[in-house]
């Protein structure tokens, strides 16, 4: 299915956005999402399903001094 990610339009096998996160090879501990301009809360991630179009931004935390 196609999707936007980050403004960049790519292909996923995954439904729903654990899945997705998992298959960017994402830490899903230190990963954001916003979901077509709303943000999902982590444990929601495995049963929010995501549909051909839709816009998905992500953002992943990074440590450091």
């Amino acid at each position: 299915m196609r999707l936007t990610i980050n403004g960049e339009e790519r292909e996923v096998q995954a439904s729903d956005l654990a899945g997705i996160v998992r298959e960017l090879g994402l830490d899903p501990k230190k990963v954001a999402v916003e979901h077509n301009l709303q943000i999902v809360p982590r444990s929601q991630h495995p049963v929010t399903l995501v549909l051909e179009g839709d816009r998905l931004e992500m953002v992943q935390f990074v440590g450091g001094g």
